[in-house]
């Protein structure tokens, strides 16, 4: 299958739209000239209701963490955003519920194999480490992001860009000062080849 027959099938997914309390709406961008992949957990509210993936707070930080302009993040001849869940996952305990299940197995095995350039993955939160790390990532997603180098030049695991993780960002200054020009470095060698 080609890769807009794909995404308009995933477009129109709805397996778990029971589970869903705004209902489905699958948002994701790709294109097969992609080289940067952003695998993040699963939009949220603002998201679910623009349909434009990264609208948002986090959207902002992570972009600012990429040193890219919204024109650039948002062409997806360049970026693809492929989240863990397309579609917003309702509210838990202190945030967000986490991706849905059926997301990722149903979707990103018949997706990702198309995405032939992708120079560079970028692991966004412990739900993508574990799905693509697997047991390569570290006990915490602080060692993991910690020892980001040892995963280059395929993946580059991230924390969570939510306002959320401000306390962590704080605690973590080796990040901004050590991982976000990694990532910058990294990005823009993916976007040159």
């Amino acid at each position: 299958m080609k890769i807009d027959a794909l995404l308009k099938n995933i477009r129109a997914c709805n397996i778990c739209e029971p589970n869903l309390p705004l209902g489905a709406n699958p948002i994701l961008r790709a294109s097969a000239s992609t080289r940067l992949l952003i695998i993040g957990q699963a939009p949220g509210t603002k998201v679910h209701a623009s349909g434009i993936p990264w609208a948002d707070s986090s959207g902002n930080r992570l972009r600012d963490w990429l040193g890219m302009d919204s024109e650039t993040f948002y062409d997806e001849r360049i970026v693809a955003i492929v989240p863990m869940g397309f579609c917003y996952p309702g509210r838990g305990n202190g945030g967000d519920l986490p991706p849905r299940p059926e997301c990722a197995p149903t979707w990103h095995p018949r997706l990702l194999p198309l995405l032939k350039k992708i120079e560079l993955i970028l692991l966004i939160g412990r739900y993508s480490q574990a799905a693509f790390l697997g047991t390569v990532r570290r006990p915490t997603l602080t060692e993991t992001v910690r020892d980001a180098r040892a995963y280059l030049p395929r993946y580059m695991p991230l924390p969570h860009p939510s306002p959320r993780n401000q306390m962590w960002l704080r605690r973590n200054p080796w990040f901004e000062t050590d991982i976000v020009p990694l990532l910058r470095k990294h990005v823009a060698h993916a976007l040159r080849s």
